[in-house]
């Protein structure tokens, strides 16, 4: 990694034209190279996040190694298969510590998410410490049900607890989910966990930053852009490439490596990932 640190900006709901450009452009990429998505034999991308994927040779244009941990909740762990083919097609290290079992940071004034964050934090640690990651990327989860100042605690927690390693936090907004019974009693929560990343990264712009994802997936879960699996929550193949291909893209620019292009990854093996299967996803 540099010995000198880049300075991060934060992203908030209206992205410069830069960013916005690049969500168009996965779209138009995308909608070539993933008709054939499926087929090959899947590799199981765990969500206690012990495999790593890994290139052979250093990411092109980058002044280091860039290794990535991904942390989120079950919607972040059916990311995780074509986030990390795109990754590993790049150069990139990456380990997925997605949780299928909540994955939140924050503690809110619950018991669900006080053992939640708890089991959370432990692993994360334990990830950090043996897989020595450079950027800690966290996609907030379904269950940041804190207030706004516990989520600010939690996230700031996050951006030191990754500057104490050399690597920088990385938030990354949530895809729009439908809200159910479950989720009701806790929507505005979830509305202002994102403001609170924005303004934690905001704060620490030398060490963190903010990724809004709304210009990738729109705001509305049951619109076609959220390209949301049937239970209206988690992705598919098509979905879960599209972010890849979108956040790789985000991540090159800020860590100078180059993004892959989708006819390298988009039809791997990831697609064929067990998680799938159990969306109802079609192969």
């Amino acid at each position: 990694m540099d010995n000198e640190r880049k300075t991060f900006t934060t992203h908030r709901r209206f992205p410069s034209p830069r960013r916005t450009l690049t969500a168009a452009t996965a779209a138009v990429l995308l909608g070539a190279t993933l008709l054939a998505c499926g087929g090959g034999e899947g590799e199981d991308t765990r969500s206690e996040g012990q495999a790593d994927r890994t290139a052979a040779s250093e990411p092109a244009g980058s002044g280091g190694e860039v290794r990535l941990l991904w942390a989120g909740d079950s919607i972040a762990g059916a990311q995780a298969p074509a986030l990390g083919a795109a990754l590993e097609a790049a150069g990139v290290k990456f380990r997925n510590a997605a949780s299928d079992g909540g994955g939140t940071i924050v503690a809110g004034g619950d018991e669900i998410t006080k053992k939640i964050s708890g089991d959370t934090w432990k692993t994360l640690r334990k990830q950090i410490e043996s897989f020595k990651p450079t950027v800690i990327a966290y996609q907030i989860t379904t269950y940041d049900w804190g207030t706004a100042e516990q989520q600010r605690e939690a996230y700031g927690t996050l951006v030191s607890t990754a500057e104490e390693t050399g690597a920088k936090a990385v938030f990354v907004s949530a895809p729009p989910v439908e809200i159910d019974d479950f989720y009701r009693p806790h929507e505005k929560q979830m509305k202002t966990a994102p403001e609170s990343a924005a303004e934690t990264a905001e704060a620490h712009a030398d060490k963190a930053l903010f990724v809004d994802s709304g210009p990738l997936w729109g705001e509305d879960a049951s619109a076609p852009k959220a390209q949301r699996a049937a239970d209206g929550i988690h992705n598919c193949q098509q979905g879960a490439a599209a972010f890849a291909n979108w956040f790789v893209r985000i991540l090159g620019d800020e860590e100078g490596f180059t993004p892959a292009e989708p006819g390298a990854w988009a039809t791997g093996e990831w697609t064929d990932d067990k998680r799938f299967a159990q969306l109802g996803c079609e192969s």
